[in-house]
């Protein structure tokens, strides 16, 4: 909020947090000593969002404060012989044009109805505000789908598919070589016990297990047995975010002391740093320290003590959201937030909202109600044998890494995180829409460049919403989570357009599974000579193509005023005229010969596309987009002669 913004006579000097509210402070009156009419307002926002950044939430919030004792605001030290009633009538008259605005905007942000306004004859404004439903504060995602599904009802868009009928044949083949590749893994890292599974459109294809869940009784590994799955657990957490998010409860750009006012006491190191939000959560990008040691060891934390640490104020080591930095304090967070906004405990909310809606029946989190023969116990490689590591009750930080699951079950989690590709119109299911798990699958932030010795080129990757995005220099994208605590070491991944997943579990302190993992799934795509989804031909593509191979070939130029209109965007002949273009098409043909013929188009997307035409002495390259307007026309093309290397 700048001076130049506000009304007449009134001055705000500035909007900012203090004591963990926001403050606003306006000198009135600029013919009385400012000293005796300083009025101070401090506005609780603990449950009410947005936060006033503008003169037109400051004053709906006054409004509010004005009409009644609403709760969530609460006002503060007024100084000076005049009344608070003077202030708010006297803002609400200088800003009675801006309010009426601000009206009509926030009819997006808030219930139908919330604000009725409207301004009587003699130009004053008359309002009636209503107590804002904090339940239901936006539109949910459903509410505004059903907008979206409208204007799609006629589309005719083909989703990308696979197009080698031997695809399921050659990944079976592979099935030998990844079961000795983690045997050895087993053997060389000295895991009490390993387990694995491929997933393949959507089935637990392949698994195949090493060793046992408990080294005294030797209870040898199946695919119910059920291991601590540590920082796989993260991405439930995620998931849980953005189910309220998309049922309206949250934003993902909230301050997080609007849900835990605990955190109003850490120091954010500078005074140029954003207010910490579920975003910076969700990315990683929050400022607090790598804490795997640490955090460890804390999963039975009863939330009472996690809320004194939190109380205490955090230690920072950057301030939010400059560098992605590795940490499960903010993931545990995250967990409360979710037990405040739902009004059940996080581990609740996690079983009833994501966990049943897969089927995921045999998943916990407290592993004193596992039947024993099915409970992998956790074991540390020290001094040339094996020590029992304690396993930890379910507690505050199990939002970081709490989860108890088997191959079995995990693979249903795996299968749906799958289908969120490709993008297509069939019918959705589970906790979250497709496009909300390929928001989860997103690269948001930044990581770091990860070398491996089986490749000679390094992956870049970022993190997601619990979850890690990496791309290698072959352009094959995976998504991934480790998970590691004492006694235990997970990991799984994806590769989304290949329509594959791998998840191995090892009860083993640490176990660095990600490597591995990493080396199979390239092993398979390799031997199987897998290749992506094949995006099919739009119907527009296609006869923009014919109308193309018209011009050039038959007519080469030879249009008239109509055709132009029918096929070109209104650049097309002003970046080259028509002569240019037509002069230089012949002679490129003139320099193939003969032609022999017209390759098939492949598209780059539904608006962009390329196809080869061979000739005597070469081939003619043949890319070209389409504008965005409706009908697409052509808005640039590209012609290139390909030489025969003989």
């Amino acid at each position: 909020m700048v001076d130049d913004d506000l009304p007449a006579r009134s001055k705000c000097n500035k909007i900012s947090p203090h004591n963990g509210f926001y403050s606003c402070t306006y000198c009135l009156f600029q013919d009385v000593s400012c000293a005796r009419y300083r009025h101070v307002l401090y506005i609780d926002f603990k449950q009410i969002s947005p936060p006033p950044r503008t003169k037109e939430h400051i004053a709906y919030y006054v409004e509010q404060i004005k009409q009644s004792n609403t709760k969530g605001f609460r006002t503060y030290g007024v100084y000076g012989p005049s009344p608070l009633q003077i202030q708010l009538d006297f803002l609400l008259s200088q800003w009675k044009q801006t309010i009426l605005k601000s009206v009509r905007i926030e009819k997006n942000l808030f219930e139908k109805n919330t604000i009725m306004s409207g301004i009587n004859d003699d130009g004053n404004l008359t309002e009636q505000i209503t107590t804002m439903n904090l339940n239901k504060k936006f539109l949910t995602n459903d509410e505004n789908q059903k907008n979206i599904e409208i204007n799609n009802m006629n589309s005719f868009y083909e989703p990308a598919t696979f197009i080698d009928e031997q695809r399921l044949e050659k990944i079976k083949k592979v099935f030998p070589t990844i079961e000795t590749l983690f045997e050895k893994e087993f053997e060389k890292n000295n895991f009490p016990g390993l387990i694995y599974g491929l997933i393949v459109d959507g089935q637990l294809l392949n698994s195949h297990s090493f060793g046992y869940t408990d080294l005294e009784r030797k209870i040898p590994i199946t695919t119910k047995s059920l291991f601590r799955i540590a920082s796989m657990t993260k991405s439930f957490t995620a998931m849980a975010i953005i189910k309220l998010r998309d049922d309206g409860k949250l934003r993902l750009d909230d301050p997080v002391y609007q849900y835990i006012p605990e955190l109003k006491m850490t120091n954010l190191l500078t005074t140029d740093a954003p207010i910490i939000t579920i975003r910076h959560l969700l990315t990683q990008h929050v400022g607090m320290p790598e804490d795997d040691p640490w955090a460890d060891r804390l999963l039975a934390l009863p939330d009472t003590d996690f809320l004194a640490i939190l109380n205490k104020g955090i230690s920072m080591s950057n301030p939010p959201g400059t560098i992605w930095e590795y940490t499960n304090l903010c993931y545990t967070i995250l967990g409360r937030i979710i037990t405040v906004v739902s009004q059940i405990s996080y581990q609740e909310y996690i079983k009833k909202e994501i966990l049943d809606l897969l089927d995921m029946k045999n998943t916990f989190w407290e592993y004193s109600k596992i039947p024993s023969e099915l409970l992998a116990h956790g074991y540390c490689w020290e001094c040339e044998h094996y020590s029992e590591e304690n396993l930890l009750h379910d507690g505050s930080f199990g939002a970081m890494g709490g989860l108890i699951s088997s191959i079995e079950d995990f693979s249903k989690y795996i299968s749906y995180h799958s289908q969120a590709w490709p993008p297509r119109n069939d019918p959705e299911y589970g906790p979250i829409r497709r496009s909300s798990l390929r928001e989860m699958q997103h690269p948001w932030n930044f990581m770091e460049l990860n070398t491996y010795t089986h490749r000679s080129c390094p992956i870049t990757s970022a993190y997601c919403y619990g979850l890690v995005w990496s791309k290698n220099n072959d352009g094959i994208v995976s998504i991934n989570h480790s998970g590691g605590l004492p006694g235990f070491g997970s990991n799984w991944i994806i590769l989304p357009e290949h329509g594959i997943g791998l998840v191995s579990f090892a009860n083993r302190t640490y176990a660095d599974l990600g490597h591995i993992n990493t080396v199979i799934m390239d092993q398979i795509v390799t031997l199987a000579d897998l290749k992506s989804r094949q995006l099919p031909v739009s119907k527009m593509l296609t006869e923009r193509k014919q109308q193309l191979i018209k011009l050039l070939v038959e007519d080469n130029w030879n249009i008239n005023d109509f055709q132009i209109s029918q096929i070109f965007a209104e650049n097309f002949f002003l970046d080259q005229t028509l002569e240019l273009r037509k002069t230089t098409s012949q002679e490129l043909f003139n320099q193939v010969g003969k032609i022999l013929n017209i390759g098939e188009l492949i598209p780059k997307n539904q608006l962009r596309g390329q196809f080869e035409i061979e000739c005597e002495h070469g081939k003619i390259q043949i890319m070209f987009s389409l504008s965005p307007e409706n009908p697409p026309l052509i808005q640039e093309l590209k012609l290139s002669k390909i030489t025969n290397k003989n």
